[in-house]
């Protein structure tokens, strides 16, 4: 038996990692997510979600239903004792609007605080706040409203600046749509107007866009990108125009349950909301004059972890952190990445910040595919590029990574999927930094000796690679081939010089 007892709990965090947990009491569903990694990016390690319905009760008679609540009470303890033996003895838990709201909810807190839960009853303006501040730390350079809707409420948010401004709760969740839907069929959009006027939103999303969160209406998103025929199946940073709302409330009067849950990723149980959420959606960006939809996979739970960050941790960038821990995990030399990135970084002196960005976290995953097999490491470049767990890139973004990567690693031609989501130039851009990564590597052997002592220039008629004489004997014939490419992508001719 004490052979056995070693392996019963999950094993602690990596140094410099922290492992927390986080367990979302909502009016629709419950969910435990457990992170692990750096605190200004870490993963979800575990993450599961129980469509519990506490809030249907709420909105039939205003109380929580018994049948609900004892549901939701074997689910908290089995998430409780999960999250033990995961290494988080105390995971945080927050209840929403469905708790918040019912006449019974503080029966229900007490039957959770029995379990050992120290339950949090967060106010419709926290929601708002923590949905922003999740938006943030995803979209760093987030400036629009932001609307996560849930269940019970609707929640809006105004954020730019890293910031969170102002902040308005309505009583406007999905469970309660179908109520004010069944008093005709202009009730809904009348009722949003007016409170959306009230409140004093109305035309605030002028030019600006609008970021999406929570369960429903990441759905939708889905839902558009199986009409749309989107390449990639990730869902955050989806973008779509404003009209696509009303399109999808269209669409959602003639598709049955069946040809639903053909869709890629999308849940069952959301499947009876979709319509109500298409069509509260329609009506909340028309009366905001929004200018785009966002999806945003980071709501709540991750605004409560941003919430807790020192500044010196918010103000590290997302993507850059997230690229640099799976180099580091993957690549041969932690510090490898960073120095590509400076050495190569002459040659694209002229670029956007937007594309330096991107450059850099390319640079970071320089390595990731040495393990694989020789005749797959490209592969494995595009791979982690593409579908890695990113989040402060758009999909062009990761297809101008995912090319770099493929061309550094040796990659013929072109994987279609790139081509759809990147222009020519973008391609061409991307090509550069490949060919420039795939010079650094071969020259330096992924150390750091080679790279610090040369450079690189970019001169009108040649493609300059300068040497201490110390590394000069590292010029062989195979890194002669490399430069020659990469000063062929610029149109130009390569020059080697020591001294």
């Amino acid at each position: 038996m004490p052979a056995i007892s070693m392996f019963r709990r999950a094993k602690s965090p990596a140094p410099g990692h922290t492992r927390v947990g986080i367990i979302d009491i909502g009016s629709n569903s419950i969910r435990l997510v457990i992170y692990d990694g750096p605190a200004r990016v870490p993963a979800a390690l575990f993450n599961e979600k129980v469509m519990a319905g506490l809030g249907k009760g709420v909105s039939r008679d205003g109380a929580l239903d018994p049948e609900a609540m004892d549901r939701a009470i074997a689910t908290l303890a089995r998430f409780q004792r999960l999250s033990e033996q995961m290494g988080v003895p105390h995971p945080r838990t927050v209840a929403t609007a469905a708790v918040r709201d019912a006449a019974n909810g503080r029966l229900f807190i007490d039957r959770v605080l029995e379990l050992g839960l120290a339950v949090e009853l967060l106010s419709g303006d926290d929601e708002g706040r923590l949905a922003g501040l999740g938006v943030i730390a995803s979209i760093p350079q987030a400036n629009g409203i932001v609307g996560d809707l849930g269940g019970g409420s609707l929640e809006l948010a105004r954020v730019v600046d890293g910031e969170v401004r102002e902040t308005s709760s309505f009583p406007l969740g999905v469970l309660r749509i179908g109520a004010v839907k069944a008093k005709g069929p202009r009730a809904l959009g009348a009722l949003v107007a007016k409170t959306i006027e009230k409140s004093g939103w109305a035309g605030k999303g002028a030019g600006l866009p609008f970021y999406m969160v929570g369960g429903s209406w990441r759905s939708l998103a889905r839902l558009d990108m199986h009409l749309t025929g989107y390449p990639l199946p990730i869902v955050h940073h989806y973008w779509m125009p404003p009209e696509n709302a009303q399109h999808l409330v269209r669409v959602l009067a003639h598709l049955d349950r069946k040809r639903l849950r053909e869709v890629v990723g999308l849940s069952g149980s959301r499947i009876p909301t979709l319509a109500s959420a298409a069509s509260l959606l329609s009506h909340v960006v028309r009366n905001l004059g929004s200018s785009e939809l966002i999806v945003s996979a980071y709501g709540l739970r991750e605004g409560l972890l941003y919430d807790e960050l020192s500044e010196y941790q918010r103000a590290q960038d997302p993507l850059i952190a997230s690229t640099r821990e799976e180099g580091a995990r993957q690549g041969r030399f932690p510090e490898h990445g960073d120095l590509l990135e400076r050495w190569i970084a002459p040659l694209f002196a002229s670029e956007s910040a937007t594309d330096a960005r991107i450059r850099h976290a390319t640079c970071l995953l320089a390595d990731v595919g040495w393990r694989a097999h020789p005749e797959f490491r490209a592969e494995r470049g595009v791979e982690t590029a593409l579908h890695g767990n990113w989040v402060g890139i758009d999909s062009r973004g990761r297809g101008m990574m995912a090319h770099a990567l493929w061309t550094s690693f040796g990659g013929q031609g072109m994987v279609p999927v790139i081509s759809s989501i990147c222009s020519p130039q973008e391609i061409v851009t991307a090509e550069r930094w490949g060919y420039a990564l795939r010079l650094g590597q071969r020259f330096s052997g992924g150390v750091a000796d080679a790279l610090v002592g040369s450079r690189l220039a970019l001169g009108k008629d040649a493609l300059e690679l300068h040497c201490e004489p110390d590394n000069a004997i590292l010029y062989g014939e195979s890194v002669e081939r490399r430069h020659k490419t990469l000063a062929s992508a610029f149109g130009i001719e390569p020059r080697f010089t020591v001294g």
